[in-house]
């Protein structure tokens, strides 16, 4: 009797021990990498009343962006990207507080989905990647804050993720529904799609990427004519 009540102690206590491994190892995770623009969002000074201050939301594109071109973000003021290689609109979503409502900005482009049909976190899902889209309107708006809504751009496939199929058609389905609810919503919406896509409908133009899926610098000086305008409306 005893040697069993000592056996059930001894599960429950590695029962136990795991979980406390489980749940420290959990705290060590930053799903979202929260922390990666800390520094940066820490020495941005607060926003003066005059100031129309812009974030750029998004990925590896945003991110390559403000890398290869930063002069356009310094010279029309934008000053803040906040892209992560990688991310997921349900990154997006868990940072949004940090890398954008606390920054106090007029305005937030929003460019989010690529990562979301590569499967990055979790099997695509259009209904959850658009619902994310949506509540970071919502969030926005209800911080008073402006948005820009912009496509997916083109891909015909993931190099990362070669056994994804029907990349295009995903990405068009997501661009539409975006695109409509920009509408609806009257939230002004940037075509980056059409403006890059090849003659085949499918792929990123070659002439302004190298891999399929990033834009080159001559793909950027495209987006940059299009998101201009818009933010200037907006």
């Amino acid at each position: 009797m005893n040697g069993k009540r000592i056996g059930r102690w001894g599960l429950l206590a590695v029962i136990c021990l795991s979980f406390s491994i489980g749940e420290a190892f959990a705290q060590k995770k930053d799903f979202a990498n929260l922390t990666r623009y800390a520094k940066e969002n820490s020495a941005l000074s607060k926003t003066a009343k005059k100031e129309k201050r812009v974030v750029f939301m998004g990925n590896s594109i945003t991110e390559g962006w403000v890398r290869t071109h930063p002069e356009f973000f310094k010279t029309n003021g934008y000053i803040i990207g906040r892209g992560i290689s990688g991310q997921t609109s349900y990154q997006f979503l868990l940072r949004f507080r940090e890398d954008v409502i606390n920054l106090s900005p007029a305005l937030v482009v929003i460019n989010a989905g690529t990562n979301d049909v590569a499967e990055n976190t979790q099997p695509y899902n259009e209904d959850y990647t658009f619902g994310n889209i949506v509540s970071m309107v919502e969030l926005a708006r209800a911080n008073k804050i402006k948005v820009v809504l912009t496509s997916v751009l083109p891909a015909a496939a993931f190099k990362w993720r070669m056994e994804i199929k029907d990349v295009p058609q995903k990405i068009q389905a997501l661009n539409a529904r975006i695109e409509t609810y920009a509408k609806v919503h009257k939230i002004p919406f940037v075509d980056y799609y059409n403006a890059m896509v090849a003659d085949d409908n499918r792929t990123l133009n070659p002439q302004y990427t190298k891999d399929g899926v990033h834009p080159t610098g001559e793909g950027y000086d495209v987006m940059e004519r299009l998101i201009k305008t818009a933010i200037n409306k907006a």
